[in-house]
């Protein structure tokens, strides 16, 4: 199988497809992909869908099964199959369970979101094969709640039937000599603070562009507001400096 390229007739607009080994355009997934393309998913986004739906359909070619009929075990082995090398998903080699799984479980979830997005949208349009990979459950959804969240609190909401962990990365910090070599690169005064105060006080771009510091005409209080939020802070008092018994 193969995803390759195609431009919409009229529009000019770049999208993509997935040829079976007859190299004619699998028509489920043809639709799909141009049902994306038509409500304006970017073309790297269509792209990605048609990656992993071709390994979708590679999967339950060499199972033998027919994408209408496939059930939630199903879809639990074509896991199982995605975290084999190259040679155990064609079945050439015996693969130990000691070894390394071939994609991560963050890529896992990409491609089950794409069938369970593909699934919808036949569901949607007429075809028999139900919320493969949705399930109805009770309760909260985290700390994340929707817009009117209190209408329809603790009623059942559709959420993912299969997902796997997958472990969090923590953001890669730069060090003393990546920093400096962003601030030698600055050609202007502004851009140089600008990324120094980033890199000094940890600030998200956002909250540094957002940055108002006033200095009101005493000088022993000075404020730092962004996004509707102030701190107020007092300065050195005029007698800063001195010693307890009055003497500086």
């Amino acid at each position: 199988m193969l995803v390759h390229p195609v431009t919409v007739p009229g529009s000019g607009t770049r999208s993509w497809t997935v040829l079976g080994d007859d190299d004619v355009p699998v028509v489920p997934v043809d639709r799909f992909l141009a049902y994306l393309t038509g409500i304006g998913r970017s073309p790297n986004t269509v792209k990605a869908y048609a990656f992993d739906l071709k390994n979708y359909w590679e999967f339950i070619s060499f199972r033998g099964l027919d994408w209408r009929e496939a059930r939630l075990e199903d879809v639990g082995e074509f896991v199982a199959w995605l975290q084999l090398p190259p040679a155990g998903r064609a079945g050439e080699v015996a693969v130990l369970p000691s070894a390394a799984a071939e994609v991560t479980a963050a890529t896992v979830n990409r491609k089950l979101a794409a069938v369970s997005a593909f699934y919808a949208h036949q569901a949607r349009n007429g075809a028999e094969v139900g919320d493969l990979l949705a399930a109805w459950r009770a309760g909260g959804r985290g700390g994340w709640k929707p817009f009117l969240h209190h209408i329809g609190k603790g009623k059942p909401y559709r959420g993912r039937a299969i997902s796997l962990k997958a472990p969090q990365k923590l953001p890669r910090i730069l060090t003393a000599a990546e920093a400096q070599a962003i601030l030698d690169a600055c050609t202007r005064l502004r851009d140089r603070f600008f990324f120094a105060l980033l890199y000094e006080s940890g600030c998200r771009a956002g909250e540094a562009l957002g940055l108002v510091m006033r200095t009101s005409l005493r000088p022993s209080r000075r404020s730092a507001s962004w996004r509707g939020r102030t701190r107020t802070g007092r300065g050195p008092s005029p007698a800063a400096g001195r010693s307890p018994s009055g003497r500086s």
